[in-house]
């Protein structure tokens, strides 16, 4: 069940770390002072979501007990909410309530995302970032096509990886600066062929 209390167990503390890992990728500063990404609770919320999409999918293709990692990170995730909530003054009476639509946004947000990532074409990608993190209905800005960009290499980074170094919390992220570095040669050297074809 989705709200279930998080339970002790042995790995706790790689959830705690593998969460830790997220929220920290989530929060750096290239996002929000390069890509554009809205420096505000929703904003950080959006980026946190979009990294424990990313981290749940790779854990997808995992046997039976990397996917029970992801069923506890996603319970740390809402744990985290709970707690946010809380902190920013939200009653006991108004909190399941909020919950409801966090996990709602969760949801459709992962169904977007995936099937984003399932397309060849780049355009599904650029406007569910465009749409859930930016927050416009039409067009794609620079911040939303750059941070599709990060996205795609994001999710090919975490497929590479093993998946037991997933489950001792060995996560890594490729660096957002990088990514829009490696974008900006390979745009280079396309435009290159082409004027050179």
């Amino acid at each position: 069940m989705m709200f279930r209390l998080f339970r002790r167990d042995p790995s706790n503390h790689s959830i705690a770390s593998l969460y830790g890992t997220i929220v920290a990728q989530a929060r750096a500063a290239p996002f929000y002072r390069i890509y554009g990404v809205p420096d505000t609770v929703n904003g950080r919320f959006e980026m946190v979501v979009l990294h424990t999409v990313l981290v749940l999918r790779r854990l997808e293709s995992e046997p039976a007990a990397a996917r029970r990692l992801g069923q506890a990170l996603f319970d740390r995730f809402c744990g985290d909410m709970d707690g946010s909530l809380r902190e920013m003054g939200t009653g006991d009476l108004a909190v399941p309530a909020k919950m409801r639509k966090i996990g709602a946004a969760f949801y459709g947000r992962q169904a977007a995302y995936g099937a984003a990532l399932a397309a060849s074409a780049p355009e599904p990608l650029i406007a569910a970032v465009q749409r859930n993190v930016f927050g416009g209905e039409t067009g794609a800005d620079l911040g939303a096509i750059r941070l599709a960009t990060y996205v795609r290499a994001a999710a090919d980074q975490l497929a590479a990886q093993e998946g037991q170094a997933l489950s001792r919390a060995e996560l890594a992220f490729p660096h957002p600066e990088a990514i829009l570095v490696v974008a900006a040669e390979t745009q280079t050297m396309a435009r290159e062929e082409h004027q050179g074809a």
